[in-house]
């Protein structure tokens, strides 16, 4: 179930190219842009802006930990993560989104309480609100007030990819943010696997698979151009496994597909 955490708002990506390829069928130009205006405003109504405040509220909210908890007004989050974004278009700083949130612009998923990003050290810099909690070579953990803030550094080469070639804008209901595409989300994700199921961490994996498996199952990237990708960033036995990982995913959603369309044949 998606979560309660969006409004509504349709995008140029998802009108349909056909309505511009009718040729000699006596719809008139006006007709087929009156088409064309219709199917815009009932598509407005249908696809959903992702609304990061109330994600992250929600995901606080229902947490059952934090309601042993009075330190965090969930309700607070909303106008922190609306003051945070509006900072980091202020101080020009250079960063990408990724994680949970930036997954819920392409797929329905599951809430989160944090916010990730890619960013450099000198970016880090420009916010001096975030209390740094953790931090080791490609990662830091901190809070901006209550909100939990996760950043990949771009010392990480692959991280510095991502944020300079896998990266488009889109529009949440705070702001136009940068953020990480279809194959950079995928990129990260199947980069962090090897290291994951080495940790024992294994409610992560299963995460981190599903993730993944969802955004190929919506988009059909082409995998074998993110293997070349991760081959500069993965030694040869992670890249296997990643590969490995990636085939099984495709051979569900082939097996699952093939018996989906059996069954409505049978009807």
């Amino acid at each position: 179930m998606r979560p309660l955490s969006r409004e509504t708002l349709g995008g140029p990506s998802s009108y349909p190219s056909r309505i511009f390829t009718i040729h000699s069928d006596g719809i008139s130009p006006i007709s087929r842009l009156n088409s064309f205006i219709n199917f815009a405003m009932t598509t407005a109504n249908i696809l959903p802006r992702v609304h990061i405040g109330e994600v992250i509220r929600n995901a606080v909210v229902f947490n059952l930990r934090n309601a042993r908890s009075d330190s965090v007004n969930a309700d607070s989050l909303i106008e922190t993560v609306a003051h945070f974004f509006t900072l980091l278009r202020e101080r020009q700083v250079e960063y990408v989104l990724v994680g949970g949130i930036a997954l819920l612009q392409y797929v329905e998923g599951r809430n989160t309480e944090d916010i990730d990003l890619i960013m450099g050290l000198s970016s880090l810099e420009k916010l001096p609100e975030i209390e740094v909690e953790t931090e080791d070579r490609d990662f830091t953990r901190g809070k901006f007030g209550h909100l939990k803030v996760d950043i990949l550094l771009t010392s990480n080469p692959l991280f510095e990819r991502v944020s300079k070639h896998y990266v488009t804008t889109q529009r949440f209901v705070e702001h136009e943010i940068p953020c990480a595409t279809v194959e950079g989300l995928i990129l990260l994700k199947l980069y962090a696997l090897p290291s994951l199921y080495r940790q024992g961490n294994f409610a992560r994996v299963g995460l981190y698979e599903n993730d993944v498996a969802t955004l190929i199952h919506a988009y059909r990237p082409q995998v074998e151009g993110l293997f070349r990708e991760l081959s500069h960033h993965l030694s040869g036995d992670d890249l296997a496994q990643v590969k490995k990982i990636v085939a099984e995913v495709q051979a569900r959603l082939d097996r699952f597909g093939e018996s989906s369309k059996n069954t409505a044949n049978k009807q």
